[in-house]
């Protein structure tokens, strides 16, 4: 079993980090990602959003089955009775049943999170590698170097922040200190914005994304001009006192 455990963190420590975090209007998604076609953020259902880091054979299974329970179960019974949490004790069942029985551990680290009708009813629910379930509040870091970005978050983060500025938050804690930020055309944002009609997913790509980050920028330091009152000074070098 703990060899099975120790494989599993290697492999999903060797990807890239993963943000989610809440912000005035709901939930923000944020991953470094070159690709466009293969998404580590998704949508499940009216109200849940999907995030993954590790192989990703192994969390695209993970996010079909999830749209299928939900699917059936919004159909069956009501929509209302699809809840990020029945998703995240599902996720857990599985994962927790394939690491116990199967030679192999996934390599998968997933969130699930739901938006509410306030701030107070969002939610958003870590699942590892071994099917434990982790309630976060605020925000959540999952795969490459978690604990630092994490802390980074922890460091900035504050409730109730306007999108832009939660957008520039996930990303100074997704960038190594001294490091090059994710240029925007490999990065992957994507909300559940509580203000949308019925379905509250929206990825947020080009321009609006652009405009977001320009947003969210500092402005440049403005070099204050020397006060007038200030002595003047003299030029560098030998000083000619008239001897010569």
């Amino acid at each position: 079993m703990r060899d099975k455990a120790d494989y599993a963190r290697k492999g999903i420590a060797r990807g890239r980090s993963v943000v989610v975090l809440q912000y005035e209007d709901g939930i923000l998604f944020v991953a470094p990602n070159p690709s466009r076609a293969l998404h580590k953020i998704s949508e499940i259902y009216d109200r849940i959003g999907f995030a993954a880091v590790g192989r990703y054979n192994e969390f695209e299974e993970l996010r079909l089955g999830g749209i299928r329970y939900a699917d059936i179960n919004g159909y069956t019974y009501d929509r209302s009775d699809v809840t990020g949490r029945g998703l995240a004790n599902l996720y857990a069942s599985n994962l927790g049943r394939i690491f116990t029985e199967s030679i192999k551990s996934l390599e998968v680290e997933v969130v699930v999170a739901e938006v509410g009708d306030a701030p107070e009813g969002d939610a958003i629910y870590r699942l590892t590698f071994d099917g434990s379930v982790f309630d976060e509040h605020g925000f959540a870091a999952m795969g490459g170097q978690a604990d630092a970005v994490a802390t980074r978050l922890k460091e900035r983060y504050h409730e109730g922040m306007p999108l832009a500025d939660a957008l520039e938050v996930a990303l100074t804690a997704l960038t190594e200190p001294g490091g090059e930020r994710t240029p925007v055309a490999q990065l992957e944002v994507a909300v559940l914005d509580r203000n949308r009609e019925h379905r509250k997913f929206l990825r947020l790509t080009g321009a609006r994304l652009e405009r977001l980050l320009a947003e969210a920028a500092p402005p440049p330091p403005v070099e204050e001009p020397p006060a007038d009152d200030e002595p003047p000074t003299a030029p560098s070098g030998d000083i000619d006192d008239g001897s010569s």
